[in-house]
C-alpha cells in the first residue's frame, strides 16, 4: 500500500514547551538509518527515537474519528490539526491500523526493512499540541495510538513510499492486544508473561511487563498522559 513520509523540526508548541510532534510530507527522496529518517528531529529522546523507536506510524484511517469528536465537542478550532503528521507519525497511510497489525511484522517500506517494535505511549504533550487535557488518556483508551519501528535495513524512501508486508512472526500479538495488556486492562500474569517472553518487542516493553510482574500490579500512568505537575491530591 502506498503510505505518507512525514519529518519534524523542533519548534515551541503552543508557547509552552519545544516539540518536534507536528511532522510535514517530505518532498524528495530521503535517507532512513538505524535511528530513523535523516530529516527528522526528536526532542525528548529519552522518550522518543532511538533504534527501537527511529520510526513512528499513525494511521490515517483514525483522522476522521478525531475530527468528528472534536467538533462534537465543539473544539472546531483543532479540527484542522487532525491530518497527516498531526500525530507525530512519520508514516501514515490506510488500511492497516492496531487490531491487524502486529507486534514484530516486518515491511519493506521503499528501499527500507522496517520492523514493529511497540505501541505508541501517548503522552500529556498530545493535550498540550489538541487543546484538551485529557486527550492523552482517550487516545490511549481507545487504543488509537499507532505504534513505533525499528529499521533493520536502511535506505532511501520517497515521499509516496510503498509499504509492503514481509514477515508476521507474531500474529496472535496485535498492537492493540500489547497496549491493552500494559496499560488498558486489569493486570494479567498470563499475559505479561507471554509479553515479557515476546522477542520481537522493543527491550523497553519487555522491561515493563518483567517489572510488573515482579510488582504484582501495572504501573500508575497518570503524570505521562497528564503532565509531570499532575497531582491527585489536585496541588502540583
Amino acid at each position: 500500500m502506498q503510505v505518507s513520509i512525514l519529518v519534524g523540526k523542533a519548534a515551541m508548541l503552543n508557547n509552552t514547551m519545544s516539540s518536534a510532534i507536528d511532522k510535514k510530507p517530505i518532498i524528495a527522496r530521503q535517507y532512513c538509518d538505524v535511528t530513523g529518517l535523516v530529516g527528522d528531529t526528536q526532542v525528548s529522546t529519552a522518550f522518543h527515537g532511538g533504534v527501537e523507536r527511529a520510526l513512528h506510524y499513525y494511521p490515517k484511517d483514525h483522522y476522521a474519528y478525531w475530527q468528528a469528536w472534536f467538533q462534537g465537542m465543539g473544539l472546531n478550532s483543532t479540527v484542522p490539526l487532525v491530518n497527516a503528521g498531526a500525530f507525530g507519525e512519520n508514516i501514515s497511510g490506510t488500511g492497516l491500523i492496531e487490531q491487524n497489525a502486529c507486534i514484530g511484522d516486518i515491511y519493506r517500506l521503499d528501499n527500507a526493512l522496517i520492523q514493529i517494535s511497540q505501541p505508541r505511549s501517548p503522552c500529556y504533550k498530545l493535550n498540550t499540541r489538541f487543546g484538551y487535557d485529557a486527550f492523552s488518556v482517550l487516545v490511549q483508551a481507545t487504543g488509537r495510538t499507532g505504534w513505533l519501528l525499528r529499521v533493520l535495513e536502511t535506505g532511501e524512501v520517497g515521499p509516496e513510499a510503498k509499504l509492503t508486508l514481509a514477515e508476521r512472526p507474531h500474529p496472535h500479538m496485535s498492537v492493540k492486544r500489547a497496549g491493552d495488556i500494559v496499560y488498558n486492562q486489569a493486570y494479567s500474569r498470563e499475559d505479561l508473561q507471554e509479553l515479557a517472553t515476546l522477542t520481537a518487542l522493543s527491550d523497553s516493553w519487555q522491561k515493563k511487563a518483567t517489572d510488573y510482574l515482579s510488582a504484582g500490579h501495572i504501573t500508575d500512568w497518570s503524570k505521562r498522559l497528564l503532565g509531570p505537575s499532575f497531582s491527585r491530591n489536585g496541588q502540583p
